[in-house]
């Protein structure tokens, strides 16, 4: 899950008009997302998304309608149970909701373990549901934790989320206890490598994403970051180095689609809001008439800054005029950004809005083929390779 901002704000009209071989393509080419909260969104509060829901990103109609064929669903532990606990049991609770989603409708989900499951799956027309653990801390320290989770589908790991863990740095913490990665994940990464599990190194500091560059020796990917080129000072994207670096890893970068990791005005409009608002509260007084006036006046006139397709079409450009087409590719944080989605993409029926995109700005389609689902597909079938080695 990234930055949350809920808003009141109206919507702008959506302008993007997918043409005929938008949809087509987006239905014929495998489409990847590796990072759609829906587990945990179900767990706040159950809808049946084998069904349109009134709520949320996702369901099955609109997934269809946009031609996902494999998402990502994130199994997301708040970083607070590394310290209460508790972490270890969301995690299978949140693994049995999708097994349980799968059980119930088999001719809409199926589980996917691997790409060639996955590729199947899309033959026969059903959507699978891969698995990705969003912060390691249901590891608990235990490498055989790594192995039950592994049996369990989980294709790829989050070192760390929002805080540090006994794993990795993040970096939206500034307490830097390992400097990187602690030396119990350093071993972590190495026995990912020999398991399977893809490290994703989304959200972990910039010195413990360099260490996974040293050590792994599988391609790693950042599951849902996008760029701090057009973000300055946002350490949760990635900046042009740590680009290169995961290219040269022969990893791959998915792109997030919430405003607040694609513009650096969406991005710096939280703190913005609260420091007006905290303002109003000392000058006013918190919780009278007058303050609450004067706030209810900032937020009308101050709406969220949406994005736009064009914006997340830059971050994509710019991977692939840094590095190449073989190392970008789509992960959208859907149901865990909240209401700050670009215009143009606000749920998972939009990809052929991507795909329209892309066309408009030149790609090929075979470029497409791989930003879709291609590059990501490379990466799971170079860790399925290097366990059945190691």
């Amino acid at each position: 899950m990234g930055a949350f901002f809920a808003t009141t704000a109206a919507t702008a009209a959506e302008p993007i008009e997918a043409s005929a071989k938008a949809q087509e393509l987006a239905q014929k080419y495998l489409v990847v997302d590796t990072h759609i909260d829906v587990p945990y969104r179900l767990n706040n509060k159950w809808e049946d998304v084998t069904r349109a829901t009134a709520n949320g990103d996702f369901d099955y109609p609109r997934a269809k309608e946009g031609g996902l064929n494999v998402p990502f669903m994130s199994i997301y532990i708040p970083a607070a149970l590394e310290r209460t606990g508790g972490s270890y049991q969301l995690a299978h609770q949140l693994i049995d909701s999708m097994e349980a989603l799968a059980t119930r409708a088999p001719h809409k989900f199926a589980m996917a373990y691997s790409v060639d499951q996955a590729l199947q799956q899309q033959e026969r027309g059903v959507i699978s549901l891969a698995l990705g653990m969003e912060n390691g801390s249901p590891i608990e320290g235990k490498l055989e934790n790594l192995y039950e989770f592994y049996n369990r589908g989980i294709r790829y790991i989050t070192l760390a989320h929002s805080e540090s863990n006994h794993i990795s740095d993040s970096s939206y913490d500034i307490r830097r206890q390992w400097n990187g990665l602690s030396d119990f994940g350093k071993t972590l990464v190495k026995e990912m490598n020999k398991v399977g599990v893809m490290v994703d190194v989304s959200h972990i500091s910039d010195d413990a994403f360099f260490q996974v560059m040293e050590i792994s020796e599988a391609p790693a990917l950042a599951s849902h970051s996008s760029l701090r080129r057009y973000t300055p000072g946002f350490e949760r994207n990635m900046s042009d180095e740590m680009i290169k670096a995961l290219a040269e890893n022969e990893g791959v970068i998915m792109i997030n689609f919430g405003s607040s990791f694609v513009t650096e005005r969406a991005n710096q409009f939280g703190d913005m809001l609260r420091k007006r608002i905290a303002a109003v509260n000392e000058e006013l007084g918190e919780g009278t008439d007058a303050a609450e006036a004067k706030i209810a006046e900032i937020r009308a006139s101050n709406p969220y800054p949406f994005a736009d397709l064009n914006t997340v079409l830059d971050h994509i450009d710019h991977v692939v005029e840094l590095v190449g087409i073989d190392y970008v590719g789509i992960g959208s944080d859907y149901d865990g950004v909240g209401d700050s989605l670009p215009i143009g993409l606000k749920d998972v029926s939009s990809y052929p809005n991507l795909v329209q995109g892309l066309l408009d700005r030149g790609y090929s389609d075979t470029d497409i083929e791989k930003i879709l689902g291609q590059n990501l597909i490379r990466v799971w079938r170079a860790n399925e390779a290097y366990a059945a080695k190691h």
